[in-house]
This record gives C-alpha cells, sequence and structure tokens, in this order.
C-alpha cells in the first residue's frame, strides 16, 4: 500500500467557531502549569539527591501514577491511535507492547532498585568500575535521547499546528520550534519531584478524557461495540485486510520474523530506557518499586483499552482516508476524533477539544522534560561530577540545568532540520539501542557472577555499532517510500529491526569479553548479590561462608 494516497490535502474538522475558544483556553492552561512548576521548585534547596530522585521520598502509589505517565507520552497518545485506524490489526499489535513492557519492568525492578544506583553510569560502575563505563553509559544515553526528543517536538507540532487551523509544513515547523522552546524553558526550572507531580495530573485527566471520547463515539453507534467496528472496517483503506496482519506498510519480504522482533525488542528496550530507571531509582525501597510497578501496570492497561478503543473509533467515525488526508501518519486522529463526536457549535464539543489539546501538550511537556532531565541527571552525576572532584553541589545543579537546556536545543535543532524528512524510524533506533547496549549489559551484571569490564564494554560498544550500522543500510533509510531517502537505496540489511542481530550479538560479546578477560571477576559479586535481594548492604555473619 502508497503512503501518498493518505497525504492528499488538509482536512480541518475543528471549526473557526470553536478554535478561538479553545486557543485562549489552552494558552491559559499552559501558564497555569508554568506557574504550578513554578511553584512546586520554589523553595527547592540545591541539594542533588532531592533534585534527582525527590530525596527518594516518593511513595509508592505517587510514584506509580508517575510510571504509568512514563509511558503516556506524546509518541503514544497520538501515534498508537492512528496506526491503528489507518492500519487496524497491526496498529492493534504495537498498543499491546506497552502493557508488555511493563511486565518486564516488574522483573527487574526490585533488584534495580536496591543497588542502590539510578543513573545507567551508576549501575555500569556495579561491575566495572572505571571511567570506561561511565563514558559508554553517556555515549548509549545521547543515542536514545537525541532522536526520542526529536520525534516527540515533531508530534507536538503536528498536533498544535492542527489546533490553530494550519495544518501546513511551515506551520507545522513553527509549531514546533515554539513547543520546543516552551518545553525547554520546562525543563531548565523543574526537579524529578515537579516532574513527578505533572505525571500525576496527566495519568487520570488522560484517562478520563480517552474515556469519554471513546463514550461518545460509542453513542453514535447505538452503543454497540460491534457495530463501531464493522464501521472502522467498511470505512478503512483494505477493508479486507483492516483486522489482518500485513497493512502496516513498514514491512519487509521476511515479515514474520520482522514482525515477531520489532515486539520482542520494542519491550525489551522501552523497559529499561534511562528515565525509567532513573524512575525505579527514586523509589523508597525495592518492594515499593514492584508495588509502583503494579500501580502503574493497572493504569497502563487501562490506558492501552482506550487507545485501542479511540483507534478503531476514529477509523469507523470518520474513515482511514479522511484521517491520512489531515495527516499522512495519523497523529492527528485524536484531535479530529474529539472534534467530531459532538455537534457543531456546542459548548460541550470545545471542551473536549481544549481538553484532548491541554492532555496532548501534558504528554509532550512531561514526555520531554522526563527524557531529558533523566539524560541530564546521567550525564552530570556519571561524567562531570566524576571528573571534578571538588565541586559544590550548587554547581552541579546548575550544570544539569544547563545539560537540560543543552539536550532540548539539540532535540529542537534536529526535529527542525529534519521537518522535511521522514524521521519516525528514530523512535525505534532509540528503542533497539536500549534494548541491544542496556538490557544485556544490565541483565548479566544483575545476574551473572563473571561478568566484568571487558565484558561489559564489549557488549556495549558492540550494541551501539550493530544498532547504528544496520540502521543506516535498513530499508527504514532508503529504497522505501516511507524511508529517510525514498529515492536513494542502499540498503542491504532486510529488517526493520536491528536488535534482531543486535541484541544476541551483544549477549554473546559481553560473555566473551568476560571470559577471555585476563581480570579476576569482581569479588565483591556475594555482596552486591545479597543487597540486591534484600535492600541492604550489610550481610549476617552467618550466610558469609555460603558466599565464599
Amino acid at each position: 500500500m502508497s503512503l501518498a494516497i493518505l497525504s492528499t490535502g488538509a482536512l480541518d474538522s475543528i471549526g473557526s467557531d470553536a478554535r478561538r475558544p479553545v486557543i485562549i483556553a489552552f494558552l491559559l492552561f499552559v501558564s497555569g502549569s508554568l506557574l504550578w512548576l513554578f511553584a512546586l521548585v520554589a523553595a527547592h534547596q540545591d541539594d542533588p539527591d532531592r533534585f534527582y530522585v525527590a530525596g527518594r521520598r516518593l511513595s509508592p502509589t505517587v510514584n506509580g501514577f508517575a510510571m504509568a505517565g512514563e509511558q503516556i507520552s506524546a509518541v503514544a497518545l497520538l501515534a498508537i491511535p492512528g496506526g491503528i485506524a489507518l492500519f487496524g490489526y497491526d496498529g492493534f499489535t504495537v498498543a499491546v507492547d506497552v502493557l508488555l513492557t511493563m511486565g518486564v519492568m516488574l522483573l527487574l525492578a526490585q533488584r534495580t532498585r536496591n543497588t542502590g544506583r539510578y543513573t545507567l553510569g551508576e549501575l555500569f560502575a556495579l561491575r566495572a568500575p572505571g571511567p570506561g563505563p561511565r563514558i559508554a553509559a553517556a555515549l548509549v544515553t545521547l543515542a536514545i535521547t537525541l532522536p526520542v526528543l526529536t520525534v516527540q517536538l515533531r508530534a507536538a507540532g503536528i498536533s498544535v499546528s492542527l489546533l490553530i487551523g494550519m495544518p501546513t509544513d511551515s506551520a507545522q515547523l513553527i509549531c514546533t520550534i515554539l513547543i520546543g522552546f516552551l518545553v525547554a524553558c520546562f525543563a531548565a526550572i523543574g526537579d524529578l519531584r515537579g516532574i513527578t507531580f505533572m505525571q500525576v495530573v496527566k495519568v487520570p485527566l488522560c484517562l478520563i478524557t480517552l474515556a469519554v471520547v471513546t463514550l461518545l463515539a460509542l453513542r453514535r453507534f447505538e452503543w454497540d461495540p460491534g457495530h463501531l467496528l464493522g464501521a472502522a472496517v467498511n470505512r478503512s483503506l483494505a477493508p479486507d485486510k483492516y483486522l489482518s496482519p500485513g497493512l502496516w506498510p513498514y514491512w519487509t519480504s521476511l515479515r514474520p520474523l520482522n514482525s515477531v522482533g520489532e515486539h520482542i525488542i520494542a519491550i525489551l528496550g522501552t523497559a529499561v530506557a534511562p528515565h525509567l530507571l532513573l524512575r525505579i531509582g527514586a523509589s523508597r525501597s525495592g518492594p515499593a518499586a514492584r508495588r509502583s510497578i503494579s500501580i502503574a501496570s493497572a493504569l497502563v492497561g487501562m490506558f492501552t483499552v482506550l487507545l485501542i478503543a479511540t483507534g478503531f473509533a476514529s477509523a469507523a467515525l470518520l474513515g482511514s482516508k479522511n484521517i491520512g488526508a489531515a495527516d499522512g501518519n495519523g497523529q492527528s486522529s485524536l484531535l479530529l476524533l474529539a472534534s467530531g463526536v459532538l455537534d457543531d457549535g456546542s459548548s460541550a464539543r470545545v471542551a473536549l477539544i481544549t481538553t484532548i489539546a491541554c492532555v496532548t501538550f501534558l504528554a509532550v511537556f512531561t514526555a520531554v522534560t522526563s527524557v531529558a532531565f533523566a539524560a541530564a541527571v546521567s550525564l552530570t552525576r556519571d561524567v562531570f561530577a566524576r571528573r571534578l572532584r571538588r565541586h559544590s553541589n550548587t554547581a552541579e545543579v546548575r550544570t544539569l540545568r544547563l545539560a537540560v537546556v543543552l539536550l532540548c536545543t539539540a532535540g529542537l535543532s534536529l526535529s527542525v532540520a529534519t521537518h522535511h524528512y521522514q524521521v519516525e524510524f528514530l523512535v525505534n533506533f532509540a528503542i533497539n539501542v536500549a534494548a541491544s547496549c542496556i538490557f544485556p549489559a544490565l541483565i548479566c551484571s544483575l545476574f551473572w557472577q563473571k561478568f566484568n569490564r571487558r565484558g561489559l564494554l564489549w557488549s556495549v560498544y558492540c550494541g551501539l555499532a550493530l544498532c547504528t550500522l544496520l540502521t543506516v543500510f535498513s530499508p527504514e533509510v532508503s529504497g522505501t517510500t516511507y524511508a529517510l531517502w525514498p529515492d536513494t537505496d542502499f540498503a542491504w540489511y532486510p529488517f526493520h529491526t536491528p536488535g534482531l542481530i543486535s541484541v544476541p550479538a551483544a549477549f554473546l560479546l559481553g560473555w566473551i569479553g568476560s571470559v577471555t578477560s585476563q581480570e579476576a571477576p569482581p569479588s565483591c559479586f556475594p555482596d552486591i548479590e545479597y543487597t540486591m535481594a534484600t535492600d541492604t548492604g550489610e550481610r549476617p555473619a552467618a550466610a558469609s561462608p555460603h558466599y565464599g
């Protein structure tokens, strides 16, 4: 299926009558959010521990809501319903990946939290002391953060341009720049406590809004889900293929293996993203981290169900072709659905569109701020704090604020520079880097006694190099209609997911590097293992002989 039919024109279903009050209410909401964030951090002292992980005083419930909020990003909120509306079953399977990610986090959360470490460099240094692992962690963090920021800001620009009734390329570019500057200002003044409370507000607001939109759409079909699903099939681009695999345009000839690999890598990579590791590290204890993720899993489950429902409702009520006419990627489907479930001119319609716009802004703000903040914490704590032996806490916090601004600026610059290109593959690249560089190193560090410095460095750099090389020579960069350079073909790697090769290779190189190294395995592993299992750094004397 060609994507050309999805970009034939612009659809403006908000209407001029509703646009002015929607924009005014949206701007008031943005201003209120900024003032609230200032109030949250106004009394904050320049204490790095409180700044990075809120002093590890967040309750399991609050942290659970925040963890759920980490999954409600702009990409998830906008792209998944659009993917379902345009591509049916294939978009549905992407939504399920969000929920399965929580299961992987649940398995790793307690041991990760009990290490007492919350940056990627510190986790790498758990078994491999020295500057090398921390430098590797900094490179991996940047390779994950910058692509995510680029795509998140672009999604925000598309949404806001549609809100103001100017869904053109130039308007999207201007909106992306404005949103980027606004988010950079937010990120520069925030800390984990402020970001957490913004996440806590976002989760129920998002769930309630999606539920209202779903119910209003279902009302249009006489409260019959079967009728709604049938309408979605009939108004899709390919009714005979809508509820079966294969409509997704990002396929290769090796479809089954490519599909399975994409889902596995997406689950593993998302579960070990740096901002989620920071969130786990902010828990009070290992058991508290597990309770937080259990709460988050329930909330994410509701979010996933509602995303699926709104995706099918968009196709049923608006039609896939109309959604594609407004935005070839379907990212505007949620806003279009909100404007179509109620009659024109009603105050309820204005309120609903405004709420969707505010939820979208919160999703962009919290996602970008959280990702940039976690990356800045990692760079500041692992690079700045380690290189300068004598520095004040105030200087460290100021460095983190500067790092956040620089990261947001870099992400915005990349988003602007690549605005006319199809760069959605960057999210896939970031997830593959996390799955290839972080997941193998973390698993080996937490569970394998003989894992050492050489094994870690070989694993991380092998994963990063293979991800980069295979992505460059994949169908996502050249040779296909949805590629970065569609008119050029130098792709020889047949899959969209480099993780199919890079993740097994990272595990293999980690093992080879460890067993061939002349250095002895860290003798402290029994103590580390006991700490991870019991959330205490002290081992009972009676237990010592068993650890050799």
